[in-house]
C-alpha cells in the first residue's frame, strides 16, 4: 500500500492523492490523460469552450485514458456563454465521473450529478464556505489559499486555511490548493489533514500543457518574488481577483499610479493574435496558448507562488511520479526524525 494512498484515493479511484488543477484554456486532452494514465486526477476546464468543443475534449480525454478524470465549471455568470446546465449535461451524458465546480453556489447542481453517479467538488476560501458545500451534498472540497496562480477564491493562505477547512468538514476529503509545487508541498498539507493536493502551476510547465512555450518558460525562470495578486487582467471576467507573472502590462499600469479600468494605459491595444484570428486586447484574460501570434510576454501569464520551486518541462507523468517519490520521502524522513522515532 502507497504511503500516499488516503481517502481520496478510494473515493476518486485513483493511485495518488495528486490531482491536476483545471488551468483554464491551458487544460487539454493530452495533460488530463497523462496526468490520470500516471495514477493523479487528471481535469479539464470547460467554461470557455462551446458545447461542441467540450464535447470533444472529453470524448478525446476518454480516448486516452481509461482512469478517472474531471471537469471544472465555473459558476460565476460573468464567465458564461454558455449556460452552465448545458456543459454540465454535455459533460454527464458523457460518462465523465467528477464534476469540480468554482466560483458559485453548488446547490442547484448537485442532484443533476449525483442523479449521474458521479461526484461533486467545491473549490472553496474559507471554512464557512466549505460547510455551506457540504450541507448542500458536494462531496470533496478544495480548500484554495491566495497564493495560488490564475483566478483565486481566497484572501487567506495555504497553511491557515486547510486545517480550517479541514476542521470544519470532518467527514469530508478535502484537497489542498495554493501553490503546491513539489513532494515537501504534498507532505505538509497531508500532515494539515488534507487527503490530497492540487497542482496548477507546475502542470501549466510540462510537455502536454496547452501553453505557450514562452509562458511556460518564464514560469521555469521566475522565483517565488515575482508574481502580483491583481483584478488587472479582466476584459472577459471582472472584477474577480487573480495572480499572474509581472510582466510589461503590470509594468505600465504601476508606473501609471494604478488608473481604474477605462484609464489604463494602452487599454485597446490589440497586442497579440489567437489561432483562429481572434484579436488579443491589452488587460484581456486569455492565457497564451501554442498558437498565439503575438507580444505573448505582456499577455495574462497565470502562476503562483511556487514559481520558483518548477524546473524544466518534463512530460506530465513524470511529474506525478516524481512528486509520489518525493512525498513518500518526505513523510518518511519526518517519521525518522520525529521525537522518539527509532534509527
Amino acid at each position: 500500500m502507497s504511503v500516499l494512498e488516503t481517502t481520496l484515493c478510494s473515493q476518486l479511484s485513483i493511485e495518488s492523492p495528486i490531482v491536476q488543477a483545471p488551468i483554464g484554456s491551458v487544460t487539454c486532452p493530452e495533460l488530463a490523460a497523462a496526468v490520470s494514465n500516471a495514477g493523479g486526477l487528471g481535469m479539464l476546464a470547460v467554461t470557455w469552450r462551446d458545447i461542441d468543443e467540450t464535447r470533444a475534449v472529453v470524448r478525446e480525454t476518454r480516448n486516452r485514458t481509461d482512469e478517472p478524470f474531471g471537469v471544472n465549471l465555473v459558476l460565476d455568470p460573468e464567465t458564461a456563454e454558455i449556460p452552465t446546465e448545458e456543459h454540465l449535461n454535455v459533460c454527464l451524458d458523457a460518462g465523465v465521473p467528477i464534476v469540480s465546480l468554482s466560483f458559485g453556489a453548488a446547490k442547484p447542481y448537485v442532484e443533476r450529478i449525483h442523479e449521474a453517479e458521479a461526484t461533486v467538488m467545491q473549490s472553496v476560501g474559507s471554512a464557512a464556505a466549505a460547510r455551506a458545500a457540504v450541507d448542500a451534498g458536494v462531496d470533496v472540497i478544495v480548500a484554495q489559499g491566495w497564493e495560488a496562480g490564475g483566478h483565486i477564491q481566497s484572501e487567506v493562505a495555504t497553511l491557515p486555511l486547510v486545517p480550517r477547512v479541514v476542521d470544519a468538514v470532518p467527514e469530508t476529503p478535502v484537497i489542498a490548493a495554493g501553490e503546491i509545487a513539489d513532494g515537501r508541498g504534498i507532505a505538509a498539507v497531508l500532515t494539515l489533514g488534507a487527503a490530497g493536493a492540487w497542482l496548477g502551476t507546475r502542470f501549466v510547465a510540462t510537455n502536454e500543457a496547452a501553453a505557450h512555450e514562452q509562458y511556460k518558460q518564464r514560469i521555469t525562470e521566475a522565483t517565488e518574488t515575482e508574481t502580483a495578486h491583481t483584478e488587472l487582467f479582466d476584459k472577459g471576467w471582472p472584477g474577480t481577483p487573480h495572480r499572474t507573472l509581472r510582466n510589461s502590462t503590470i509594468a505600465q499600469w504601476e508606473q501609471a499610479e494604478r488608473p481604474p479600468p477605462g484609464q489604463r494605459p494602452n487599454e485597446t491595444e490589440k497586442i497579440a493574435e489567437s489561432a483562429s484570428g481572434k484579436p488579443l486586447e491589452r488587460y484581456g484574460d486569455d492565457p497564451p496558448l501554442p498558437d498565439t501570434q503575438g507580444n505573448v510576454e505582456a499577455m495574462a501569464l497565470y502562476t503562483g507562488q511556487s514559481a520558483g520551486l518548477v524546473n524544466g518541462l518534463p512530460a506530465a507523468d513524470t511529474v506525478v511520479n516524481g512528486l509520489t517519490a518525493e512525498a513518500i520521502n518526505a513523510i518518511e524522513t519526518m517519521a525518522e526524525t520525529a521525537p522518539g522515532s527509532q534509527s
